[in-house]
């Protein structure tokens, strides 16, 4: 009896056709710019043991600008993927290359770009900013559509095979030391396969074509408000830095950049600058002064006129509270405080169920605002778009 039934071989035959069968890949090809005309930037992550730390890896992120007709780029070591290090970047690769080109094209990291509607990317308005004060063109590359970004030939392909191929670093300051000596001593001068010639040697051709730079650049900073803490300081990455003069509980302009954080008092008066201590640092409070004392009280007058400034709803509050504690300034003092965490608006509408419910309890304050309130170091401000500014 034939085990297989009536079946026939061409039956089989059909079935290993349909799964071996390979579906055509699509033609690719690489469509030379004119010189001056395009650039296209990236990242990219690796995991790195340094000789100092042998055996722990670490992630270290790379960040890649390349112009589209030399080939000559610009590779720089960064800590984050956020707004605030590109736009550094970007504006690190431009005086590199002495000039800015007149397309520059990028993925859709949320940095550059918000959303697609139909068919067209609608790009994040601090990177349109950033694109008019330099006047190039932002391009994007189409959703799904990876293939797009092989004009520039794999950047970190030559990074991958040559520079961190059986290459040893003592540290991220001794990778970024060698990063900067083989740009120029091998990238540069290697003869790239398309083009045949050394990236340096089109860039001589490319550089004239190139826009000018602007004579100033972009402000990069990042700008926050912080509220000061019952310390007198704003916390910033795990970092405390002190607030000289009466602000506590204020709302305190804060403008960060690269290495610096620059606090004002809420009428923008400028009162300290502090450097920023590298991450890992053991200094955790910064800028205290020698003979600084912790107070955590201030004049009762001064925290009740600040509770009433927030809103009506507070004013009646802090009426309620004054006529029916014998003395309120703790309960007033630790709700001014919940300012360092949570907004005006989440603070008022606690209030406003407790006023609702009789409730004159800073405890239930507290407990309502844990359940529905979003603290305030989740809320996105300018530039603030990665968990990179998580503080």
């Amino acid at each position: 009896m034939n085990c297989w039934g009536s079946g026939k071989i061409s039956i089989l035959e059909d079935y290993i056709a349909t799964i071996r069968k390979v579906k055509a890949k699509e033609v690719i090809r690489c469509v030379e710019t004119a010189p001056g005309q395009r650039a296209a930037h990236d990242w990219s992550e690796y995991m790195i043991e340094f000789t100092l730390t042998q055996g722990k890896e670490e992630k270290v992120i790379f960040f890649s600008y390349i112009l589209g007709y030399s080939r000559r780029q610009y590779i720089e070591l960064v800590e984050d993927k956020t707004q605030m290090s590109l736009f550094e970047c970007l504006v690190h690769a431009f005086i590199y290359f002495d000039g800015v080109a007149r397309e520059i094209k990028s993925d859709n990291q949320k940095v550059c770009v918000d959303r697609w509607e139909c068919g067209q990317p609608i790009f994040n308005r601090h990177y349109l900013g950033f694109a008019s004060h330099y006047g190039f063109r932002p391009l994007a590359i189409h959703p799904r559509r990876p293939i797009e970004n092989l004009k520039i030939e794999r950047p970190f392909y030559y990074l991958e095979t040559n520079f961190l191929n059986a290459r040893h670093f003592r540290d991220k300051a001794d990778l970024r030391g060698q990063l900067r000596s083989w740009l120029t001593e091998v990238n540069d001068v290697r003869k790239h396969r398309t083009t045949g010639r050394q990236p340096i040697e089109m860039y001589q051709d490319e550089i004239s074509f190139l826009l000018p730079l602007p004579k100033t650049h972009y402000d990069t900073s990042l700008i926050v408000y912080r509220v000061v803490n019952q310390e007198s300081c704003i916390q910033w990455q795990g970092c405390y830095f002190y607030v000289p003069g009466d602000n506590m509980f204020k709302s305190c302009p804060v403008r960060i950049t690269a290495d610096q954080l620059i606090i004002y008092t809420p009428d923008f008066e400028q009162v300290s600058t502090y450097a920023i201590p590298a991450k890992g640092s053991a200094s955790r409070y910064i800028g205290l002064p020698p003979a600084y004392k912790h107070t955590s009280r201030i004049k009762l007058s001064d925290v009740k006129q600040r509770l009433i400034s927030m809103g009506e709803a507070m004013e009646k509050y802090v009426e309620k509270l004054v006529t029916q504690k014998k003395d309120p300034t703790t309960i007033l003092t630790k709700l001014l405080a919940l300012k360092v965490v949570y907004s005006t608006e989440d603070i008022l509408m606690a209030v406003n169920r407790a006023l609702h419910h009789g409730v004159y309890d800073i405890k239930t304050i507290e407990s309502f605002l844990l359940t529905h309130a979003r603290p305030l170091n989740a809320i996105k401000t300018l530039f603030d778009q990665h968990p990179g500014y998580e503080d």
